[in-house]
């Protein structure tokens, strides 16, 4: 469903400017469910997916899937997108990037119109590489890697996350600037970008800010043995005290190293960014270990905190019988809700039309305000992060915040100048 008239163009066109994506549910959706099916022009507009069910990439794609599923049936009671049911179909990526390749390609092959890709630029690129070949956009459910858009990937790629530059900015503020911890010890899981660039750039601006990092350790996803680790902790920490532990991981070595940690009595604050997100973190770590962490993520589950959220949360209870456990679940939801919102203004599914829509609007999300820069700069997100503490196992939310002076990648500055050189 590539091509529009240009009646139905400028139909789309006359949106507003910003755009209320993450509360499409308001206005009697629960009713609409329950009522007659709309009257469907013959097409449907396809929306292909290689989000990860099996594997180490599961816990961050499963539940962005549920929440895209129940976003596509959101929209298509409230008529669909210009007349038009959406079609949603993933197939399994595996935690395997070829898998996910070959799954996107499947699927465009079958005449996916648009791709919504892993919450991993490790894992989630091989799709938006395949989209951005059929020219198609491709969306990431939440890849925070910076090098998770236009410059690597191509000017029709984005992702619903913030990158890692703000991620990791946002932690190393409420670290420094609100609760006045001045000393940093780091710990870096090597396995993905995410975690290895996430360390960067909460140390990039820690230090920015004034504070010291003490020591940087490594770490490697599915060791499973924080031992040694610990013992150099020990040490450095006696030779040279720090205020609070950066850790850069995530499930199933998270819970171990952190229970590691507060088994030899270090107590000390734990930091961290989305990839705790996790109920299954909470569980490992219990109301035993399971205290004086914080974390930077998407957005969290409770009434009030984004506008839409009320009724997605009394949405996702009636359709799955519990209520969301992580955040991740809105960036599924958010994904599906910017693409039907584009579309919309694009009066067309054609690649160039829905990525411009999405370069100039802003969209107002579940998972916080989302405004993404144009192609020739990198479409980097500039997003609202939420901040979350957990004391004894159980997760509250702090409030939003948007860090400022965020660290440009070096890579995308050069790409910048490279784009101003050859206008």
């Amino acid at each position: 469903m590539r091509e529009q008239s240009d009646s139905t163009r400028r139909r789309g066109g006359a949106l507003r400017r910003t755009l209320f994506a993450g509360g499409i549910v308001a206005g009697g959706l629960l009713a609409a469910l329950a009522g007659s099916a709309p009257a469907w022009a013959a097409e449907e507009i396809f929306i292909g997916g290689a989000l990860c069910r099996t594997g180490i990439q599961a816990p961050l794609d499963e539940p962005g899937l549920r929440g895209a599923q129940l976003a596509v049936k959101a929209i298509n009671a409230q008529g669909g997108v210009l007349g038009h049911e959406l079609k949603y179909v993933n197939l399994d990526g595996k935690s395997d990037p070829v898998t996910v390749g070959d799954n996107a390609a499947q699927l465009i092959a079958q005449g996916a119109d648009l791709m919504i890709a892993p919450c991993d630029f490790d894992m989630g690129g091989p799709a938006n590489r395949e989209a951005q070949k059929a020219g198609i956009v491709g969306i990431s459910t939440c890849g925070s890697s910076p090098l998770h858009g236009a410059a690597t990937l191509g000017d029709k790629q984005f992702t619903l996350a913030m990158w890692n530059t703000t991620m990791g900015s946002a932690a190393a503020e409420y670290a420094f600037k609100t609760r006045g911890w001045n000393k940093a010890y780091v710990v870096t899981d090597t396995f993905i970008d995410y975690t290895t660039s996430l360390s960067e750039y909460f140390i990039k601006h820690f230090e920015n800010l004034g504070g010291k990092v003490v020591f940087e350790d490594k770490y490697t996803q599915g060791a499973q043995d924080f031992s040694a680790q610990l013992a150099r902790m020990q040490r450095k920490l006696k030779d040279e005290p720090a205020d609070v532990l950066f850790i850069s991981s995530y499930m199933p070595d998270l819970g171990t190293i952190i229970r590691t940690i507060r088994q030899a009595g270090i107590d000390l604050p734990v930091v961290g960014g989305d990839s705790y997100d996790d109920q299954g973190l909470f569980d490992a770590l219990g109301t035993t270990f399971g205290s004086d962490v914080y974390f930077a993520t998407h957005s969290f589950m409770a009434p009030g905190v984004a506008p839409g959220m009320d009724e997605f949360l009394e949405l996702y209870q009636e359709e799955y019988g519990e209520p969301p456990d992580t955040a991740f679940v809105a960036t599924g939801w958010d994904t599906v809700q910017v693409m039907a919102q584009a579309v919309e203004i694009a009066g067309t599914t054609d690649g160039d039309a829905v990525a411009r829509a999405m370069e100039e609007n802003e969209f107002s999300l579940l998972t916080g305000k989302m405004d993404w820069s144009s192609a020739d700069t990198g479409h980097e997100p500039d997003k609202a992060v939420a901040l979350v503490a957990l004391e004894e196992g159980k997760p509250s939310f702090i409030g939003w915040t948007r860090p400022t002076n965020v660290p440009k990648p070096p890579y995308l500055q050069k790409f910048i100048e490279q784009q101003s050189e050859s206008d």
